[in-house]
């Protein structure tokens, strides 16, 4: 009979060994990869690389502060199993917490805006996730705004925690503990330029205060929105109402200042169109086979932008960080109907559907 027992433990060790596994889907969150961009960049001067957070298992940056933010909630006892979990979320934040919550044991309640696409709705919704979708274009002490509408349902649902990621210092940490760390290391502390977008801040400022803090000559390079108060407010430290209008990327700039983006780490924003931003996603994915999100379109079209201004030369080593995955804007930027609804086919950018063939 002990032998058995000997056996079966024997077995069973190597059985460990040769089953090279993941426990969960969260172990895989973080040490996305560097790719060189080769043919968007071919004209300008410099050595461009993106940090593609597309690899994340939940396809966007936002998996790294969901784990991180839940993790520490566990550790301060502020969560326990059965709780709800609250948040604001463009959408990418939303999918992150509810992937999460679903391993965790937790319930997800967020609120999005109307500007996050259908595609992302019916993903937070099929991972379990009650969603209630506010206007978008309101401001942000409005009773509709998404940070009321979350505030009223943190109030109203027993045993519920708020995670407010605008406001929220983890948001940072996460950044500065994770994407801050691989960047280095995979430059090999060759990285002269930092590149992202800036919404709530938390991925730009983390990584921004790492880096910063190894090599202070980094260029920290924020993107931003016509339609934001950001740039101005980085510039002026003042909030400028008239600033503000409708604009259509998801998940960059802001009606508020998020007191999660440390403006002192960054350097300097560059805003970018909805519809060069929209164009340039499209040619990610033509030209580098990058199928990303309308954020990375942003990214690139910043690039371009700094660029023209000199802003490069032929040593600089850019990291740009792409946050997400073209999957989610299939009936956005990826939809020639939703281009042409905006008026971004023109004489310049003419529709470039591809003729579907069917066999009869």
């Amino acid at each position: 009979m002990e032998l058995n027992k000997k056996e079966s433990l024997i077995n069973y060790f190597f059985m460990k060994e040769e089953i090279k596994a993941y426990n969960n889907i969260l172990e895989l969150i973080g040490n996305t990869p560097l790719i060189k961009l080769n043919k968007v960049t071919q004209e300008l001067k410099g050595n461009f690389y993106a940090k593609v957070e597309a690899f994340n298992p939940g396809h966007s940056t936002k998996d790294r502060i969901a784990l991180f933010i839940i993790e520490e909630a566990e550790r301060r006892g502020i969560l326990t199993p059965g709780d709800t979990i609250i948040e604001t979320t463009s959408g990418n934040t939303g999918f992150s917490l509810a992937m999460v919550s679903i391993i965790k044991g937790y319930n997800c309640i967020l609120a999005v805006t109307s500007k996050s696409s259908k595609d992302k709705i019916d993903m937070l919704r099929a991972l379990g996730a009650k969603v209630y979708v506010c206007p978008a274009h309101v401001s942000a002490d409005d009773e509709r705004s998404y940070y009321n509408v979350a505030k009223r349902l943190h109030e109203e649902t027993k045993g519920s925690v708020y995670i407010n990621q605008y406001f929220n210092q983890l948001n940072v940490d996460a950044h500065y503990k994770s994407t801050g760390p691989e960047i280095w290391n995979q430059t090999n502390g060759k990285i002269t330029h930092l590149i992202a977008c800036s919404g709530t801040g938390g991925t730009i400022s983390g990584t921004a205060k790492f880096l910063k803090e190894k090599n202070p000559n980094i260029r920290i390079l924020g993107v931003d929105a016509f339609g934001s108060v950001l740039k101005k407010y980085h510039e002026t430290r003042e909030f400028d109402n008239s600033e503000i209008y409708p604009y259509r990327i998801e998940g960059l700039g802001k009606n508020l200042i998020p007191s999660a983006t440390d403006f002192d780490v960054i350097d300097k924003f560059m805003k970018v169109t909805d519809e060069e931003s929209a164009h340039s996603t499209r040619e990610l994915a033509k030209t580098e086979g990058l199928f990303v999100g309308y954020t990375s379109g942003a990214v690139l079209q910043a690039i371009k932008q700094y660029a023209e201004e000199g802003e490069f030369d032929e040593n600089s080593n850019i990291i740009a960080i792409f946050p997400d995955h073209g999957s989610r804007y299939m009936s956005k930027v990826f939809s020639d109907d939703w281009m042409n609804e905006q008026g971004f086919f023109d004489s310049i950018n003419e529709e470039e559907a591809q003729k579907i063939e069917f066999i009869k």
